[in-house]
């Protein structure tokens, strides 16, 4: 890696020359770094904005899920039907599905070589369960940490290979060549420097791998972690196309602390309460929506195996009813909820906990547990004890206190738009992790780490067997960029010259309340027209509205603008799948009008219009790109499960004579 200082529009800039600059320090991120380096290609640097600030550090579940190929008991599995399960989450590529399913198993068993502590038994068996949107019992865990431990093991074999980290470098923008063809650099602010006219650094690099993770920033309701914002405008303003962003998941969460209220949390079966503003009036509000104990009880249940917020489990008093249920007494009744686990759903004037009326889906599952106990903390205590122990870790005793909740942003299962090597079409991008749109509309849950892992190997492998060409010298990279570099420092040195300004905070908070309403779990296109208009009219004019007085403020109004256009991006491919007829799907309910009030009649809900794939914008993934401050949007059949050739010689012959299109 080369070093040089060079002088622009009155900074001096340090200008890095190295081949694969990674963005972001997550977990996908880390592996992408580890087998580059481990193929050979050491000409690499790490540029994060906070080294583990992200979701894989900071995010998890009762026992969040690893999603991957079944490596044991009798029930068959293959790489065929796990690709097909993918692929039938529906607007998922089947070739990219295909990768994930072929590469589960060695990405699998390099966490498990670097030490992160997935169960089995004595035999060696990898034990599974089943997991949301599964049909077979590939899920592990280990434990509500699993992505934790996998940064951690990922962490420590960057630091044994002495990979360079530049930590606090926030990236701010992809540079790329004069046709925007493909990324050439990038430029980052270093949030140590006191001056600002230090504190920019420009990387001229070969590839570009982008880990940094989802759209985190632009929601008001949110799991994802305080510590994590997001990148993907910049993506999106250096030519990147985007897929499926319209395809986000919503699910139950604790918001004193973020986390996931998944699994064990839901399958000990707490009392829901709402109380007024100030904790005074408190109601069990589902209970006037379920017929009896048993369905109250098994919906609850069920928000376990069926976490994320689905408009395909509603009707018939399904767990999802208990979302719009929360959402509406927050939104609507403006009334804050929460889980006891110190008392059992009551129905009627019974308090205690009833087995015998329990369904016996749940009733087998609590037996066979050895949780048929008499409080929802002893429950999960039976359940899944490092589930309590987790809340107390974060100050929170859920023996003695509330759980407050809300139904929050949680993941995004659309993002940029890669190949079967998770490369951007806008060439040597690879973007990796979550800020990766590989996902369809229902996947599996812990698929997205399995994704994550598998899509930064073989974006590692295809830029050291493509893409190991020396650095461009730096006074070509600068002809090439000047103009680019020029048009963010003109903007750094604006910014700079209007000082701190009280209305970053107030257009953030904007910005945030218009996704959350607009782009949440209901969802319909007269709000989403009028939040795409307020959006775009916003970007237009939002970077005279705003300032920054330190290099830190500096940053974060880059973080701002990256906001801003993201929020932009996503409202508008929202607006044009609902403009085409889309429908009820994923993790939203379409609504037929702008009404403020959630109609959850039971007349209403059976007529909810659920998506059936037979109207093209339903059919097909919708893919976007941003140019000159407009969205165009255009249709693209997913392309099915590739049919293998794997007669041994052909594939021998292919790989030795490594021929990409074989191989």
């Amino acid at each position: 890696m080369e070093n040089e200082l060079i002088h622009l529009e009155g900074f001096d800039i340090r200008c890095l020359s190295v081949n694969t600059l990674v963005i972001g320090s997550g977990a996908a991120a880390l592996n992408a770094a580890v087998s580059l380096h481990s193929f050979g290609q050491h000409d690499l640097v790490i540029a994060t904005s906070q080294w583990g600030g992200g979701t894989s550090n900071n995010a998890g579940s009762d026992k969040q899920t690893y999603y991957k190929l079944s490596l044991s008991g009798t029930q068959p599995d293959s790489v065929p039907e796990m690709a097909a399960d993918l692929f039938n989450g529906r607007c998922m590529h089947g070739d990219i599905a295909l990768c994930e399913a072929q590469g589960s198993v060695e990405a699998f068993m390099n966490l498990v070589r670097l030490g992160v502590k997935f169960p089995h038994d004595r035999f060696g068996a990898w034990a599974g369960y089943r997991t949301d949107h599964d049909n077979r019992s590939r899920a592990t865990s280990a434990g509500p940490y699993t992505s934790k431990r996998m940064f951690e093991a990922l962490a420590g074999e960057v630091k044994r290979r002495k990979i360079k980290i530049l930590d606090r470098h926030q990236v701010i923008s992809l540079l790329t060549d004069r046709v925007k063809s493909r990324v050439v650099g990038a430029i980052a602010i270093n949030t140590r420097q006191k001056d600002p006219s230090k504190a920019f650094v420009l990387f001229n690099c070969e590839n570009i791998i982008l880990g940094t993770g989802g759209p985190a920033g632009i929601y008001e309701t949110s799991v994802y972690p305080l510590s994590q914002d997001g990148s993907i405008g910049m993506a999106f303003k250096a030519g990147a196309s985007g897929q499926n962003l319209t395809e986000s998941q919503f699910g139950i969460a604790s918001v004193k602390f973020r986390w996931n209220l998944s699994g064990s949390y839901q399958q000990a079966i707490p009392a829901y309460i709402s109380t007024d503003k100030k904790g005074y009036d408190r109601r069990e509000f589902l209970n006037q929506f379920f017929p009896d104990y048993g369905s109250l009880t098994k919906a609850i249940f069920l928000k376990g195996y069926q976490w994320p917020f689905d408009p395909g489990k509603i009707k018939g008093y399904g767990s999802s009813l208990i979302d719009l249920l929360v959402s509406r007494e927050i939104t609507e009744k403006k009334r804050r909820v929460f889980l006891d686990y110190t008392a059992n759903p009551s129905f009627g004037e019974s308090l205690a906990f009833s087995p015998d009326k329990l369904d016996p889906e749940v009733y087998d599952y609590l037996k066979n547990s050895g949780a048929i106990k008499k409080s929802p903390l002893e429950r999960l205590l039976a359940i899944n004890f490092p589930a309590y122990d987790l809340y107390k870790e974060h100050g929170i005793d859920l023996s003695k206190e509330l759980l407050e909740i809300a139904v929050c942003a949680q993941h995004n299962n659309g993002g940029l738009k890669g190949d079967i090597w998770w490369e951007s079409d806008l060439k040597h991008l690879f973007p990796v992790g979550e800020v990766n749109g590989s996902h369809g509309v229902y996947r599996p849950g812990g698929s997205a780490l399995n994704s994550g892992q598998v899509g930064s190997y073989r974006a590692a492998w295809q830029i050291f067997r493509k893409y190991k060409n020396t650095v461009r010298e730096t006074d070509i990279f600068l002809k090439q960029s000047k103009e680019e570099i020029e048009k963010e420092l003109l903007l750094a040195g604006k910014w700079i010259a209007a000082g701190t300004r009280r209305e970053n905070k107030k257009y953030l908070l904007e910005i945030r309340k218009r996704m959350s309403e607009a782009g949440g779990i209901i969802r319909n296109l007269s709000r989403v027209t009028s939040a795409a208009s307020e959006a775009g009219e916003t970007l237009n004019n939002l970077t005279d509205w705003i300032g920054a007085g330190s290099v830190r403020e500096l940053a974060k109004t880059f973080q701002l603008a990256d906001h801003c256009l993201t929020h932009f991006v996503y409202l508008e491919a929202i607006r044009e799948y609902l403009a085409g007829g889309g429908r009820s799907r994923g993790s939203y309910l379409v609504t037929g009008d702008d009404n403020e009030a959630i109609d959850l009649s039971s007349e209403s809900i059976d007529s909810a219009e659920l998506c059936n794939y037979d109207r093209a914008i339903e059919r097909d993934i919708l893919e976007v790109n941003y140019r000159e401050g407009k969205v165009f949007n255009k249709l693209v059949k997913p392309r099915k499960i590739p049919a293998q050739n794997l007669w041994f010689e052909k594939v021998w012959k292919d790989y030795l004579e490594d021929n990409s299109e074989g191989c």
